[in-house]
């Protein structure tokens, strides 16, 4: 998964010359040239693991989740996608994890053969998914050591900072996503991700006004229980 590819992230080039500046062509309103836009309802599957890996998706609007069934019959999921993250980019000839909409998604699909031929067209669309690419990296690498090192309540507290600053929430954070899905992210049972929450609610670090809902109260305890 990529994450937060847009306008904001591209660069511009002005040659200076005797007459006037030539601005070099936007990469994203090229790539916006060869997508496609698609729209699916909450729990539709995008594509499946297993599926030719044929093309890659930025999220317009919607929650994503990429995820893939264990052979005893566990699901893992391995990110969650929001507005501006990209998909599906790389990993070989087949998908290794399937993607399914959280809830109603809104995607550009991307056909990777017009986007190799667009990258050899275009060098600076290549440093930036280049730049994308290190930068899922590594977030692998520290989901990694949230998965392999942290216990219950430090990866639970680390999911909440995570997701508040990746939807740059400062007070509430909205999470579109069931609680078994967060468990299947963090490699725990629901039960003691509900009973994790509420250690933290009885606290005072949060409060939970609905099950798609978390106001911060005290953001350091969270931060403080990430270290422990």
């Amino acid at each position: 998964m990529l994450r937060e590819f847009g306008s904001s992230d591209l660069k511009f080039e002005h040659v200076s010359s005797a007459n006037a500046a030539i601005i070099q062509p936007d990469p994203l309103a090229a790539l916006e040239r060869i997508g496609t836009r698609r729209s699916f309802d909450r729990d539709d599957e995008i594509y499946a693991e297993g599926d030719t890996s044929d093309s890659w998706c930025r999220v317009v609007s919607g929650f994503v989740r990429l995820c893939k069934l264990l052979p005893d019959g566990r699901r893992h999921i391995a990110e969650f996608c929001f507005a501006g993250d990209c998909f599906g980019l790389g990993g070989g000839e087949e998908r290794s994890f399937s993607a399914e909409a959280i809830n109603d998604v809104i995607l550009m699909r991307f056909p990777l053969r017009a986007t190799e031929r667009l990258i050899d067209e275009t060098p600076q669309l290549a440093r930036q998914l280049c730049e994308m690419t290190l930068r899922d990296l590594a977030h692998a690498q520290s989901r990694m050591l949230l998965l392999g090192r942290m216990t219950a309540s430090e990866r639970v507290a680390s999911f909440l900072l995570e997701m508040a600053e990746r939807r740059d929430a400062q007070h509430t954070l909205d999470l579109p996503m069931q609680r078994t899905d967060i468990a299947d992210y963090l490699g725990l049972t629901i039960e003691t991700v509900c009973r994790t929450l509420t250690a933290f609610k009885r606290a005072g670090a949060i409060v939970i006004p609905n099950a798609h809902r978390i106001e911060f109260c005290d953001r350091g305890a969270l931060a403080a229980a990430c270290q422990a």
